[in-house]
């Protein structure tokens, strides 16, 4: 029996776990499908202008999901990326592979995994307001892929909730995932680069049962000690990974926190004199999060959306202070090479990546 995912299972937990959607074939929701439709080539066109990023991949597509598509979109992409890391773990042999011999003694099964992803995804699809979804594989449906997200229910239920001036609110949405689509698909080395990285991720996985135990007890000393926690880093998968996935993951964090806070930026800045709300948007947002139940927010730290939102305000400095220093142009050297994306460290102080930046032009 080898390691697997009930997706199956996945999908149903998802649909039981996933709020219900009372506007679902309303007037309502079909008028927010064609808006995006819409506003979506207008907000790819408003990013360029800003960033001088223009997509290699031809025009944005829009696709406006409800609850379930934007689960079975995301089942899709789970699917992709974990088949490598099982293939890996797991040899092709017909007997166990290691992380099965780990694992199933203690129950954790295709089932188990499977319920656990629809739960988290369920959950997810009821906070989710957009999202650019990467093309993984370019010979695996490659139209499933490299899409603009718009989580409809969602959208609504925010602008019925917080009086949000519609046509607004809706750019705003396009503008932030159309810059991601910009940096990936606008960056020509981004995806590769990108994916390169994940890859890394799975090769160094080590399924030595050994790892977690010593994971835990460092946890348990980092609390005694009063030292931050690798939990706030990002999650269940920080605490458990090995020295060389955590390097890997400083990289990932480092150049999404980049990714992160430009979107944010451009996004503001894009729809400066469009958008006058935005600041009330960025403000009700923040409350909501903070104002979660202590449920949401155990939740939130467990899978990383904690360490996610601190990646938005940290990228956001980032960007500001280099520009600070050297203007538009200097930051701009970001999207040059792979070489040139900030550390982790970089990206917690941006004078170092601007010396870093300098020191070729000094010699």
């Amino acid at each position: 029996m080898g390691l697997s995912v009930d997706w199956d299972l996945a999908r149903r937990i998802a649909a039981r776990t996933a709020p219900d959607d009372p506007r679902a074939g309303t007037d309502l929701a079909r008028a927010l499908e064609a808006e995006f439709a819409a506003i979506t080539p207008d907000a790819e066109a408003m990013v360029a202008a800003e960033t001088g990023l223009h997509s290699l991949a031809g025009p944005a597509r829009a696709r406006t999901a409800d609850r379930m598509d934007w689960v079975d979109a995301n089942l899709a992409s789970f699917g992709r990326m974990t088949k490598k890391l099982i293939d890996k773990l797991e040899d092709g042999e017909d007997e166990p592979g290691p992380l099965s011999r780990l694992v199933e003694p203690l129950g954790v099964g295709p089932k188990v995994a499977g319920a656990e992803v629809g739960l988290l995804l369920g959950w997810m699809s009821g906070r989710v307001l957009g999202q650019y979804d990467l093309l993984i594989a370019e010979d695996d449906e490659p139209d499933a892929q490299d899409w603009v997200y718009y989580v409809g229910p969602n959208i609504l239920a925010l602008e019925q909730r917080y009086g949000f001036p519609r046509s607004e609110f809706r750019l705003w949405i396009a503008l932030h995932e159309c810059t991601h689509r910009a940096q990936f698909t606008g960056v020509p080395w981004m995806r590769a680069h990108f994916l390169s990285l994940v890859d890394e991720l799975i090769d160094s996985v080590d399924p030595d049962p050994g790892r977690f135990v010593e994971a835990i007890k460092s946890m348990a000393a980092e609390r005694k000690e009063g030292k931050p926690s690798r939990l706030d880093d990002g999650g269940l998968s920080a605490v458990f990974a090995s020295p060389e996935q955590r390097a890997t993951m400083d990289k990932i964090t480092g150049l999404m926190s980049l990714l992160e806070g430009h979107g944010d930026i451009t996004m503001n800045r894009a729809g400066a004199g469009l958008v006058p709300s935005q600041d009330r948007f960025s403000r009700v947002l923040s409350q909501r999060r903070q104002n979660a139940p202590p449920i949401t927010k155990l939740v939130q730290k467990l899978i990383g959306l904690e360490a996610k939102m601190n990646q938005y305000a940290q990228g956001e400095h980032f960007v500001l202070e280099v520009e600070r220093a050297g203007g538009r142009a200097l930051f701009d050297r970001v999207w040059d090479a792979p070489e040139h994306l900030p550390t982790v460290t970089e990206i917690r102080d941006p004078s170092l990546w601007v010396s870093r930046m300098r020191e070729p032009a000094a010699a």
